[in-house]
Order: C-alpha cells, then structure tokens, then sequence
C-alpha cells in the first residue's frame, strides 16, 4: 500500500496526521490503533494474528 493511500484511509479515520513527514510504520501504527488492533507495523517477523488488520499483506511481506 501506497503512502498516499494509507494518508486517505488515515483522515478518513480522523486519524491526525502531523504536518511534514511521517513514516509509513508510524503512520499505519496509528491507524492500527484507531481500528482496535495492536500497533505493531512491521514487526511481525512472519506471522501475524490480527485478521482484522488490513496491513497484514504489507507488513509480512515486509513491504514498507
């Protein structure tokens, strides 16, 4: 997932996004905790139970 996409689906959410950059990992790990999930963005080392999370494909693929 592109950055400008998780930005859309981040303001969508309410989720504030700080002026100037931000880092995709901080990015979705605020977006993870604003969808109930733990905020743990790339740091699943290949596995990963939170189904609900739509990270997933990203983050264990290490695509970030």
């Amino acid at each position: 997932m592109q950055i400008e996409d998780i930005k859309k689906m981040a303001k969508g959410l309410g989720v504030k996004i700080p002026v100037g950059k931000i880092k995709k990992l901080d990015l979705v790990r605020r977006i993870q905790e604003t969808e109930g999930n733990f905020p743990c963005f790339g740091t699943s080392n290949g596995y990963c139970d939170q189904v609900s999370c739509c990270f997933g494909p990203d983050c264990l693929t290490k695509n970030f």
